[in-house]
């Protein structure tokens, strides 16, 4: 059984594209627009890993990584953020921080090394 991502993010390119290069890697996807979508995502999906976009609408991508580390099971996903933002802000536990514009074999790369 594949493995699977879920990617969050509010620009509808880069989702695209990152559901394109997971899924031409193997991976199957879900994806999440806002930090209120993506929490009811990843509690019916529970995908093996997370893109997860700072600024978003509605809801950044750090309070949606606050609500997640509450739940015992939900924490252990392995997170990866993508970010257009500089530095790294509030996902401290984060296995990776890639800034956009983004080198698609590095993420491969990671996301390879974390799930397979």
């Amino acid at each position: 059984m594949p493995k699977k991502i879920m990617v969050i993010d509010d620009d509808p390119i880069i989702v695209s594209y990152l559901e394109t290069l997971f899924q031409d890697n193997g991976y199957e996807t879900c994806t999440a627009s806002d930090g209120l979508q993506a929490m009811e995502v990843v509690q019916r999906e529970r995908p093996d890993l997370i893109t997860l976009d700072l600024e978003m609408p509605n809801e950044w991508g750090s309070r949606f990584y606050r609500k997640l580390t509450k739940d015992a099971e939900l924490r252990k996903i392995p997170i990866i953020v993508i970010t257009g933002l500089a530095g790294q802000h509030a996902v401290k536990d984060a296995i990776a921080y890639i800034h956009k514009p983004f080198d698609r074999d590095k993420l491969l790369g990671i996301v390879k090394q974390a799930i397979g």
